[in-house]
């Protein structure tokens, strides 16, 4: 049996899933690299394992940062096995209720933040020909809707690069991971929701959507310890699914939009492929 310990290295792991992935790790036995803004939200993750637990300092909308992070992970615990980009927020508001500060910043974060790490990692797991980037995205990343546009829009963009990496990676043997969760027990819907201000041309729509958020929060079904056993068992399944949905609201609604999609290809094709070129010999 092999004595080689693995490394998690995980953005975002002050709280909520970043932190349920370290305790998840560390309870295994695993190295961690815990990354946040701020440091003083990750002692009490070293204090528990000091010899196994790298706490960094990691702003991902700075490239620099996570450079210099990944590359102190090396040095410190010899190699990576697992990258999870989870750091992020959301936002609620209809589209136009959103300011394009508010579009690009959340794009930055989402995901030109998940795209700064994961090419500081490319390089190191490319050369060890083994690992794991694990992409947190949403049942928002597969669907969307009224009042979540902004916060789909930065998933659907980590889900299509994610989706086309996964297939660049696999001739190094790196696997890439999409992960959906609905209502987790996070602080998503608390300090990590950002609401736009609110345009009376849409309470009606996006109202009812304000008050769910509002009142989900620390209500939320979802286990974000058994979030982590999950994501686990699907990294080392011989054959590891592409997009992992966490939830039975995930499951359900992704289904329903997959059905729907289906049903709307069905009923169109014929428009669709009646689009083809006429025969210049006709």
């Amino acid at each position: 049996m092999s004595n080689i310990v693995k490394t998690w290295f995980i953005t975002g792991a002050a709280s909520g899933f970043g932190r349920a992935f370290a305790a998840h790790a560390l309870a295994r036995g695993y190295n961690v690299v815990a990354t946040a803004r701020n440091l003083s939200k990750l002692q009490d993750l070293v204090a528990q394992a000091p010899d196994r637990v790298a706490a960094l300092k990691l702003d991902v909308e700075r490239a620099q940062d996570a450079k210099a992070a990944i590359e102190a992970a090396v040095a410190r615990f010899g190699r990576i096995d697992v990258v999870i980009n989870n750091a992020g927020y959301g936002i609620v508001g209809a589209v136009e209720e959103t300011p394009e500060a508010e579009l690009r910043a959340i794009m930055e974060t989402n995901f030109f933040g998940a795209m700064a790490v994961t090419m500081a990692t490319l390089p190191i797991l490319r050369a060890q020909r083994f690992g794991a980037i694990v992409n947190m995205s949403s049942l928002g990343g597969q669907l969307s809707n009224a009042g979540f546009g902004a916060y789909s829009a930065s998933k659907f963009a980590l889900e299509g690069a994610s989706e086309a990496l996964a297939q660049e990676m696999a001739p190094f043997g790196v696997k890439v991971l999409i992960v959906e969760p609905g209502a987790f027990r996070t602080d998503f819907a608390g300090a990590a929701l950002r609401h736009m201000p609110i345009l009376d041309a849409y309470r009606d729509v996006v109202g009812p959507i304000r008050a769910f958020s509002h009142g989900m929060n620390n209500t939320q079904d979802g286990d974000p310890r058994k979030a982590a056993e999950a994501l686990e068992r699907a990294l080392d399944a011989e054959a590891t699914t592409l997009r992992l949905q966490l939830g039975a609201d995930a499951v359900a609604m992704v289904r329903a939009h997959a059905q729907t999609l289906l049903a709307d290809l069905a009923k169109w094709e014929p428009v669709a492929l009646a689009t083809r070129l006429a025969s210049e010999s006709a």
